[in-house]
């Protein structure tokens, strides 16, 4: 089942948190005999037919757009069949599926991923390594995806093992109604997390019980990703190796502005659920929030008022998050469908056909070639700001980590940050104790 595009918010990330304790089971498994339906080729024969497998993890709207795209290359090239297919019930079953399929030698030639799994999907022993030609071939123009999609699809550093598949970001949303209300200028794309903080506090009321800013305090995914554009743009970094490195000077400077909005100012409505701050930013009572084009349907179903800038930065850095997501793909020992799949993936991730895939469907393009396209103008239409949350995904250049191990980590300091924000624990001692945990959660994988 898609989660993407117009509901992929907090569906996606608890999608990935929840689909995590599937991370542990190891995908490392003993090499099995290649799936094939005919006897492997040994050399190339570009000509020959073939058969290659696509799971999509996708469905109802997705899937027929993505069906009609397979389609038109089939149509294109008449020697290959593509037997395309959601290849799991929802989509965070197929780290299962996949792991299966890796035992009874039944794996796809390609499959979508969530960007949380490329490491352990890295190490199956499994994946095709297209490095070299991701890097020597001028048609992909692997530069223009973001620094975060570049890196997702290479997963700690190594082998490059498929072509992103979709890309995200958050950026601040402000309630234009709140900030008319209380007399306040609206933000620029040049903000500071300083005039974020003023403005918030300036928002503030408590008798009508309006909120400056929402964030989440449930511990979750919700709440540590939130935190990383603030820990990167002040230079600090979550691991170095195998050690979590987020307690360090920058994070606890991070945390601590944070901690000063929420306990000191009281400007932050904390969420428990990860769920009502959006609903509470569209019904004018809180106005900011920092979140994803997903965000931008309901308001607009809601009617709410609203505008979009980048994240407020540290010295001119507004680096964000995005959760970018990939086409992983898989080895058969099998040229041709090497040549196929890698050959499919190129064309399919082209902006001509990304723009009828990602963008019709809602979500943001892979490339910022495609701005300027007619489609993504209708989405514009639809939903505006989408194109500041387009032009966002330049600052998107740091990936979170697919180690293993993460899963941990992310819980470990999300308690660390829900505790703080609710003036629990402070900062350097929250962050410390959190880092412990995550490092041993590291070592232990």
């Amino acid at each position: 089942m898609s989660h993407l595009g117009h509901h992929i918010s907090h569906t996606r990330r608890a999608v990935v948190r929840g689909s995590a304790g599937a991370l542990a089971m190891g995908l490392a498994v003993g090499l099995a005999a290649c799936s094939s339906g005919s006897k492997p080729a040994t050399e190339l024969d570009p000509d020959a037919g073939v058969t290659i497998t696509w799971w999509t993890g996708q469905a109802d709207q997705a899937q027929t757009i993505l069906e009609g795209l397979v389609d038109e290359f089939e149509e294109d090239h008449p020697n290959v069949t593509i037997e395309i297919s959601s290849g799991a019930p929802s989509t965070e079953d197929l780290l299962q599926k996949l792991s299966s399929s890796f035992a009874g030698g039944t794996y796809p030639d390609i499959s979508y991923a969530f960007g949380s799994w490329a490491s352990e999907l890295a190490g199956s022993g499994r994946t095709l390594d297209i490095t070299d030609q991701v890097q020597d071939d001028a048609e992909v123009k692997w530069d223009e995806f973001s620094g975060a999609a570049q890196a997702t699809a290479q997963p700690e550093g190594g082998p490059t093992i498929g072509f992103p598949a979709v890309v995200d970001n958050i950026s601040l949303i402000y309630n234009k109604t709140v900030f008319d209300d209380a007399g306040v200028d609206y933000p620029t794309a040049d903000w500071t997390w300083e005039d974020f903080r003023d403005a918030a506090a300036d928002l503030t009321d408590p008798a009508t019980k309006t909120y400056g800013y929402g964030y989440s305090v449930s511990g979750s995914e919700e709440t540590t990703w939130q935190f990383w554009p603030h820990l990167w743009q002040r230079g600090g970094e979550i691991l170095d190796g195998s050690e979590a490195t987020f307690d360090s000077p920058e994070g606890v400077e991070a945390l601590t502005l944070l901690q000063e909005m929420a306990v000191d100012d009281g400007s932050v409505y904390l969420d428990q659920t990860d769920t009502k701050f959006g609903t509470f930013f569209a019904s004018d009572q809180i106005g900011m929030i920092t979140s994803g084009p997903w965000m931008l349907y309901d308001l607009q179903t809601a009617g709410t008022d609203y505008g979009v800038v980048q994240l407020p930065g540290v010295d001119g850095n507004h680096t964000t998050i995005s959760g970018a997501d990939i086409w992983a793909m898989f080895d058969h020992d099998d040229p041709n469908r090497e040549y196929w799949s890698y050959e499919f993936m190129k064309w399919l991730t082209a902006a001509e056909q990304d723009e009828r895939w990602n963008v019709v469907y809602g979500n943001l393009p892979l490339r910022e070639s495609e701005i300027d396209s007619p489609e993504f103008q209708k989405q514009i239409e639809a939903m505006p700001g989408i194109e500041v949350m387009a032009e966002n995904t330049s600052n998107a250049t740091i990936p979170r980590p697919t180690v293993s191990g993460y899963v941990q980590l992310s819980e470990a300091i999300g308690t660390a940050i829900s505790q703080v924000l609710q003036g629990q624990a402070e900062p350097q001692e929250a962050l410390g104790q959190a880092a412990d945990e995550a490092t041993a959660a590291l070592e232990d994988e």
